[in-house]
């Protein structure tokens, strides 16, 4: 019974911290929608005209909650600046301002509504930014330099008119990724279209129209022109959006994994051995692990998931039992390590996936393990990230995850029972002299006074990691 009430305590804790957090987000999105508003009003009361424009515009006919919101005028950013007290030039070379909303209310995270001049762009030299901008009269002419159809609708946010020059209405009922205009154009001004042209296929579930397809797998080499850094953001969107598998199989369609990862193009045709992994070679097995990457996963365990197998190309050999990937998780590391520094990401991050891939055979000798090895195992830093890869891991070849369970489950019944008795030199000390001043005052001793500050911290961490494998 105890064990039933604990378990259910979980659950409801679970969904008090998933209800308030979506209670949180649908407020914020509500607060962002009328601030963008508030600012279509001012600008228009001004003379100007105004709509939102672009994704905003594409998720409310969709029915999606906007992430943001964005806002088109015939304004231009010293007007924009003169009006409102809060803003940001972050792009005020090409037309665009930040109006942030709230930051002199001391709130903790104003909403940022991004404001832009209507234009149109003269030559993309360096395939990222306009070589020059001439502001525009219409909304009309702004539109037709956007990337794609469905980017490129806009709302009157007072009448609710939706106004399409481009023929986005059509393809989000078509249910395709269609550029504006010439796609070779569109991806030449900036090549990280291609990829955005991708991702928005997959989180979407919509196609990509045969000619704009045609056009990312004609300039696919040329993704080089992009920095890593926006490379880098792309795909963590990618692979946290909860449509990985499906944005990689585009990826390798288009031609364009091989530009950007080509370490995980090479897992296609590598062979396993069909008694552990009956799924397939490891590019198979990697799809349907990345299929279980759930939407908001943190950026370290879904890079972790990419490039577990990382090592097993350069690893493989047939051996007379088997096919073996001989000490491929240390190479594997190494790898990872490479492309992580690579695509220039945090240290932080780099060094919890590269433990991921290093950490992630581990769980098959967990039943062999000394007990204080294993107690040194489940305290790696955010090992509830190892438990969820070695679960996928296992959930797309074998489906045997009941030894590394068991022992697991055996171990946090037994630490259950230690931890409250773990004592150090320290925790003597302090228990000695709290018994003694409470002895004089005649009252009872907080149970937070017989332990000290360093043997607090070590009993939070185990109690979260004994938390993570319960959960198996």
């Amino acid at each position: 019974m105890i064990k039933g009430r604990s378990c259910e305590s979980r659950v409801d804790n679970r969904l008090i911290v998933k209800t308030s957090t979506h209670s949180a987000l649908q407020g914020r999105a509500e607060s962002a929608k009328a601030s963008a508003l508030g600012v279509v009003r001012q600008l228009r009361a001004r003379g100007n005209s105004a709509y939102f424009v672009g994704g905003c515009v594409r998720d409310l006919l969709l029915g999606l909650p906007p992430q943001d919101y964005d806002i088109t005028t015939s304004a231009h950013p010293e007007q924009v600046m003169a009006l409102f007290p809060n803003t940001i030039g972050v792009g005020a070379q090409f037309g665009v301002v930040l109006v942030v909303v709230g930051a002199d209310h001391a709130e903790s995270n104003p909403i940022h509504i991004e404001v832009a001049t209507y234009r149109s762009d003269v030559g993309y030299s360096d395939g990222r930014h306009p070589d020059a901008v001439r502001y525009s009269e219409t909304a009309r002419e702004d539109v037709q330099r956007r990337d794609f159809t469905i980017n490129g609708l806009l709302l009157d946010p007072l009448s609710s008119e939706v106004i399409d020059y481009v023929g986005g209405r059509s393809d989000l009922e078509r249910k395709i990724i269609r550029t504006i205009g010439d796609p070779r154009q569109r991806f030449r001004e900036d090549k990280l279209r291609m990829m955005r042209a991708v991702r928005f296929a997959a989180r979407l579930g919509y196609e990509i129209e045969p000619s704009t397809m045609t056009a990312i797998q004609e300039l696919a080499r040329g993704i080089y022109q992009v920095s890593r850094e926006r490379i880098r953001d792309e795909l963590d969107k990618m692979l946290t959006e909860g449509h990985a598998r499906r944005c990689f199989e585009l990826l390798d369609a288009t031609g364009l994994l091989v530009e950007v990862l080509p370490e995980v193009s090479a897992l296609k045709g590598v062979e396993q051995p069909p008694q552990y992994h009956p799924e397939g070679d490891v590019w198979i097995h990697t799809l349907i692990l990345l299929e279980g990457v759930e939407n908001g996963c943190s950026k370290s365990l879904a890079w972790g998931v990419l490039l577990h197998d990382i090592g097993k190309p350069p690893t493989f050999r047939v051996a007379p039992d088997r096919i073996r990937f001989d000490q491929h998780a240390e190479v594997g590391t190494r790898m990872a390590v490479e492309i992580c520094r690579r695509l220039r990401f945090p240290n932080e991050v780099t060094e919890q996936v590269s433990a991921l891939v290093a950490n992630h055979m581990r769980f098959a000798d967990v039943a062999k393990m000394k007990e204080s090895t294993l107690k040194r195992f489940i305290r790696l830093p955010h090992f509830e990230e190892h438990l969820e890869l070695h679960r996928l891991d296992c959930s797309a070849s074998h489906c045997d995850l009941s030894l590394c369970c068991r022992r697991l489950r055996m171990l946090n019944l037994k630490e259950c029972c230690t931890l409250a008795r773990r004592r150090c030199r320290s925790c003597r000390r302090i228990s000695r002299n709290s018994k003694a001043e409470h002895a004089s005052k005649q009252t009872p001793v907080p149970a937070a006074r017989l332990a000290c500050a360093k043997c607090k911290q070590s009993r939070a961490l185990d109690r979260n990691h004994i938390s993570s494998v319960t959960n198996l």
